[in-house]
């Protein structure tokens, strides 16, 4: 199916992903994971609780850990520009049958609670608590020096639904890869924020999130990251890379948490603003495209994602993914 040409007038306005919600088993090893480890800075925890934001942020979190028995994901949250565009979003997504509902969230104002199309969870809001920026504080920089959240990557049945859905609510495709056969979409690249992507999609056993990136100043502080995972018992922790993306041109490195979370470290994309911005179409059989270079990804790369909570993954519509799949 081609790429839908970008809707310029959505019917509510995201301004970018904004935090994820993670349920983990033991709150007190990903706490060390997260903020010993990759240097995310606490700005609030109880026993059950520990909310995370990254150095560039002002806003309270990107990411909340909160104590579970089993691991999943609660939830994926997007800003959007003002209150009304949260009354506009309830309007829009009840008017497609989805199910709406105002939810009481720590440090936000109002938010709303619905889902996609596949029954994924999603959040919206404006408000939310603004804290002192601490990006000149150079003395609490540590880890791999993390600046913001930068996308989320889901695995979806069917990669044109989710691109077309997506579209609907304003999310432009940067970059693609087609199946030559059924000329479907195997993956897309989607974006508000002016990056590469705020979410993409993989076609696979879905919907799961494939990962959640962290933007990172340079390639060498995924190299301090390294060093520092590899002598404090994380070297299993640490799944592909470091290489390039084709896709995005980004300089990679992706890691997962004590429940298997999967995150990528993230930096040196390019600028996507241009409305009009023609999308980027890879061939689905060139290898550069996932890994311009670095070792090839290895098979749980392909295969393992988190799973959201309370929702049953649906196989792909185009079969078994094979491990050329980006």
């Amino acid at each position: 199916m081609p790429i839908p040409a970008p809707n310029l007038y959505p019917p509510f306005n995201i301004i970018r992903l904004s935090h994820v919600d993670f349920g983990v088993t033991d709150l007190a090893a990903s706490k060390r994971f997260y903020v010993d480890t990759l240097g995310l800075q606490i700005t609030d925890e109880d026993e059950s609780t520990v909310y995370l934001r990254a150095m560039e942020e002002r806003g309270h979190h990107c990411m909340v850990l909160h104590k579970s028995d089993a691991a999943h994901v609660k939830a994926l949250s997007f800003k959007v520009f003002d209150e009304e565009c949260l009354d506009k979003a309830e309007a829009w997504f009840t008017a497609r049958g989805h199910a709406c509902t105002w939810v009481e969230r720590p440090y936000q104002g109002r938010t709303l609670a619905t889902h996609d199309h596949l029954g994924m969870p999603v959040e919206f809001y404006h408000k939310m608590d603004r804290l002192a920026p601490i990006h000149q504080k150079y003395a609490l920089y540590k880890g791999v020096k993390p600046l913001r959240i930068d996308h989320f990557n889901c695995f979806v049945p069917d990669v044109d639904a989710a691109v077309a859905f997506y579209n609907e609510i304003g999310f432009r495709v940067t970059e693609y890869t087609e199946d030559a056969e059924s000329k479907r979409l195997w993956a897309a690249w989607t974006h508000r924020k002016g990056g590469v992507h705020d979410i993409a999609f993989t076609n696979g056993l879905g919907p799961r999130l494939h990962h959640t990136a962290f933007w990172v100043p340079t390639p060498l502080n995924i190299i301090d990251l390294l060093d520092l995972m590899s002598t404090t018992g994380y070297v299993a922790n640490i799944e592909r890379g470091p290489g390039r993306h084709g896709i995005s041109n980004a300089f990679f490195l992706y890691i997962l948490d004590p429940d298997g979370h999967r995150i990528e470290i993230y930096c040196s994309d390019y600028q996507t603003v241009d409305p009009d911005l023609e999308a980027i179409k890879w061939d689905l059989k060139d290898p550069q495209r996932q890994t311009l270079w670095g070792a090839p990804a290895p098979r749980s790369w392909f295969e393992h994602g988190s799973l959201f909570q309370g929702l049953e993954p649906q196989p792909s519509t185009l079969g078994a993914s094979p491990i050329i799949a980006p």
